[in-house]
């Protein structure tokens, strides 16, 4: 079993949590085209690289900002999501 270290809520089994996609700031609604729209919606790099990912924690129903490497799976950083976590990144 894969076990997340949080330093909020403890050692905890991976299966607790729920992959809610890669931190990516939105295009501004006001301001994009429909091809920046298309790309930022489609189109994604697939290459091994370190990135930030939403996941979700159903027992305490929080969010937490993981960085994980994705060719390794290894989860270098745990933290708990804020409001301005797409600003923070």
């Amino acid at each position: 079993m894969k076990f997340v270290t949080c330093p909020h809520i403890g050692k905890r089994a991976l299966s607790e949590f729920t992959y809610g996609g890669e931190l990516r700031v939105e295009p501004d609604i006001e301001t994009v085209s429909d091809k920046q729209w298309t790309d930022y919606v489609f189109h994604r790099h697939s290459e091994p690289k370190t990135q930030q990912e939403w996941w979700y924690h159903r027992p305490t129903g929080m969010w937490f900002i993981f960085t994980r490497n994705t060719l390794t799976d290894l989860i270098s950083q745990v933290k708990v999501a804020s409001r301005g976590a797409l600003h923070e990144a």
